[in-house]
Order: structure tokens, then sequence, then C-alpha cells
């Protein structure tokens, strides 16, 4: 009898925990069925049962290759293979031209590049109609166009602080594929009109492998599909940016769509001005000083020539190491080309007063009009004319023609002679005789200097700004 108390209250417990037990397990049958209705939301084996916040990146628990079922297409086929060209849409933004080289004759642009298209193979279930955006990562395991700049020398994609490669996906199997790239391009420029000129500069883009019955790439939007920032250059100013396309033909692989980026570019004088012009201008006025120098002043005359014709060589020099080689004339080498000629005539003029100046001296004094005490040095006054009371000059404007072959020969020693019959007067003066004339009067040359240099580098400017510009 004693027992009996302590078996009911064996018995009283079992029950209770057999109870107890039948709750529990049945929210676990209930916890199974609904982990079993979603169990194809495994993620490696393994699910987290304490997230409670719809997080797509928690909840959602598969891979994108599953989701996108990247494993059951074959992506080194192009979509829709074998059937007609796959469109793919091209969209550029022009970041920066970073750099425009004359002596290289490329150009440095940094772009972003966008691509369209639609792989169905790709296309996901979505409640929300919602895209899903991807890195570099997947796109190397996805088929993408294979588009590449025609004509370039060096190109490469951003990869701070990733690579700078956007993959977006939607629903519908349509794709953005958008990549940040710099591209030194080849660009044939014409430098006839340099530093005048006008540049017209392309980039091309084209499909690598697939020719137009496998690939046909278009502009998305038109010419609208050309955006650019706001670009300064420092020697160009960027007239105009479009887009426009074509056809490329090669002989063995058929005929390709091409793309074009065209922009031209007009280079600012301003620069060139202050560096060639002006400069070029100043040497060829400064050498026509010597005209004013007395021509007896010869160290003084011929350092300036040597100056002037020196610091012009310098000049053409420095516009040429930072220009092509080009084998044409450039309209900056015809300008200071031109200018170092009258240069270096101002230096050859000198050289022909300095001759005429010593012949006629040499003259005088063999027919003895100089007295024996006559100083060379002292006599020439600043006007390039004799003042000595002992020299006798005949003027040039009064000396009538003459029969004779000399032509110092006075007015009273030709009066008296009378052309005979059948004898033809003779008006115009030989060479010799204006030689001659132009000996005895050497300091002319300077005088005529005076007013034809200027007026003829006066015509030449009026005739080369107006030609060029």
């Amino acid at each position: 009898m004693k027992l009996e108390p302590l078996a009911v209250a064996v018995v009283v417990v079992s029950l209770i925990a057999m109870a107890t037990g039948g709750r529990h397990s049945g929210r676990r049958k209930h916890k199974e069925i609904f982990l079993g209705e979603n169990s194809k939301f495994k993620f490696g084996g393994r699910i987290d049962y304490k997230l409670k916040r719809q997080d797509s990146t928690k909840t959602l628990l598969i891979k994108s290759e599953q989701l996108l079922r990247i494993e059951e297409h074959d992506f080194a086929m192009r979509p829709g293979f074998g059937g007609a060209a796959i469109p793919v849409g091209i969209d550029v933004q022009v970041e920066s031209i970073d750099s425009i080289s004359e002596v290289n004759m490329d150009f440095t642009m940094t772009l972003y590049l966008r691509h369209y298209w639609k792989d169905e193979r790709l296309s996901f279930p979505s409640r929300n109609n919602q895209s899903r955006t991807f890195d570099s990562r997947l796109v190397k395991k996805i088929w993408v166009p294979d588009v590449f700049f025609v004509h370039s020398k060096r190109s490469f994609i951003h990869d701070a602080t990733m690579e700078n490669i956007m993959l977006r996906v939607y629903p519908d199997g349509n794709i953005l594929y958008s990549v940040r790239a710099t591209v030194t391009a080849l660009c044939s420029m014409d430098f006839s009109s340099f530093p005048l000129d006008t540049q017209n500069c392309s980039l091309e883009l084209e499909s690598y492998a697939y020719n137009e019955n496998d690939l046909m790439l278009y502009w998305k939007n038109g010419n609208d599909s050309l955006r650019t920032d706001e670009i300064v250059l420092s020697q160009f100013f960027i007239e105009h940016f479009h887009a426009s396309s074509g056809l490329a033909f090669y002989s063995s692989t058929g005929w390709y769509n091409r793309l074009f980026i065209n922009f031209i570019l007009r280079r600012h004088i301003f620069f060139f001005m202050l560096q060639t012009y002006f400069p070029t201008m100043l040497m060829v006025v400064l050498s026509w000083v010597s005209f004013w120098i007395d021509r007896r002043a010869v160290p003084a005359r011929v350092s300036l020539g040597m100056t002037t014709v020196l610091t012009m060589s310098t000049i053409i020099t420095g516009v040429s190491s930072s220009m092509p080689q080009v084998s044409y004339v450039k309209a900056v080498d015809v300008y200071l080309w031109t200018s170092f000629l009258f240069v270096f005539l101002s230096v050859i003029e000198y050289a022909a007063v300095n001759y005429c100046t010593t012949l006629e001296e040499m003259r005088k004094m063999k027919r003895g009009k100089l007295p024996s005490t006559f100083n060379v040095s002292q006599a020439m006054a600043f006007d390039g004319c004799f003042h000595d009371d002992d020299i006798e000059l005949t003027s040039f404007s009064h000396m009538p023609p003459t029969l004779t072959s000399d032509p110092l020969t006075t007015p009273t020693q030709t009066s008296d002679i009378q052309p005979t019959e059948g004898t033809r007067l003779r008006r115009q003066r030989s060479v010799r005789e204006n030689v001659d004339l132009l000996v005895s009067n050497s300091y002319l040359i300077d005088s005529y200097s005076r007013l034809a240099f200027p007026m003829s580098y006066l015509l030449f400017n009026t005739i080369y700004w107006g030609l060029y510009s």
C-alpha cells in the first residue's frame, strides 16, 4: 500500500511527458513540411533557420549561376546561333580627351562604352520585374560582344578599385553591358595649314570575330547615342561631335559593321602667335635697323645682321622639333622661311653697300680726286655723302645721256659732239652705265631699302593671313 502513491506519481509524470513530447514533435513536423516545400532554395546544402528579414540576398538562397541557368547553356556561342544576326546597340559617353599629339599623330580618349542586346538564355522569373546587376566576375561566364577599337595603339579598362565593368540583366533577357575604357587611337592629320588648321579625327568601333551575318552593330539612339561632358583642351577647340556608321570589308572574312565617333578640332592660334609669329616679326623689323646705321660702322651692322639670322635659325629649329617630319610644306614653314629670307637679304644688302662704297672710293683715288691727306674713315657723314670741299661730285639727276662708254664724262666734253648723219641717239643706258651710277651713289641703296623692305614684308603678311586664315 505504501508504493501506490509512488506509482501514481510516476504514471502522472509519464503522461505529462508524452503530452509535451507530442506537441513538440508536431511543431517539428510542421517545420519539416515547410522546409520541404522550400528545399529548392538551399544554398550549398545549408539553410539558416534564424533569418527573419525579407532580404533577397539572405532569404533567396540561390547562386546567380543557378538563377540565370548558366550551366545549362553553351555561352561560347552567340545568342540565336544559326539564325539571323543578333542586333547590338551601342551607346557612348565621352568623358575626356586627355591628349592630342601632333608628333605621334594620335589622340587619347576616356569614354563609357555601353552595349545593349537580348539573350533569352539569361532570362529569369521575377515577381516585381526588377533587373539584377553584376560585376566583371559574371561577365567572364557569359557571351558578350567582342567590340574593339579600330586603329587603336593602346587601350585598357580601368581597374581602380575594381574593374570598371557593369552587367545588368533584365528578367526578359535584355542585357546592358558597360565598361569604362581609355583608348589611344590614330588620327591622320593634315598639317598643310598648321597652325591655322582644322583636324578631323574619329574613333572607330567594330566586332572582331562576327561579320554582318552574325552581329549587327548600330547606334542605339541615333545621333543621341553619342554624349559628351564639357571638354576643354589647351590647344584645340572642339567644334562638333557626331556619330556615323558604315561597313568595312576584309578580303578573307567579309563585311563588318563599323561605327564612327567623329569630332572636329580647330587649333587655337594665340599660343603660336606668342611663341612663333611675334618673335619672327620682331627679328625681321630688327634687321631693318641696319639701314639707318652709318655704312662705315661695319662691326655694328655685321653684328646686328648675324644676330637676327641666328635667332631666326633658332626659331625655325624649335618649331620643327615639335612637329612630325612630313614631306610637304606647312603654313608655318612658309612664314618662317620667308621671314628668314628677309633677314638674310638685309645682310646681303649691307654687303652690297659696303662693296659699292669701297669700289667708288678706289675709282676716285685712281682719278686723283682725293687729296693725299684724305682719311676715308672720317670723310663719310651719316647720310652717306662726301662733304669734303676737294671732292668733285656729279649730280645723278642732271647727267645727260652720252655716246661714249665712259659714264663719268662731263657735259662740257659732250656739248660739242654732234651726231653724224645716220647715227641713232641712245636714250637708254647700258647695264654697265647703270652699275657705274649705282656704285658712284651707293648711299641710295640704303635709302631705297628703308622703303622697299617694309613694304614688301607688309604685302607678304597681307597675302599670307588672307590665304591661310
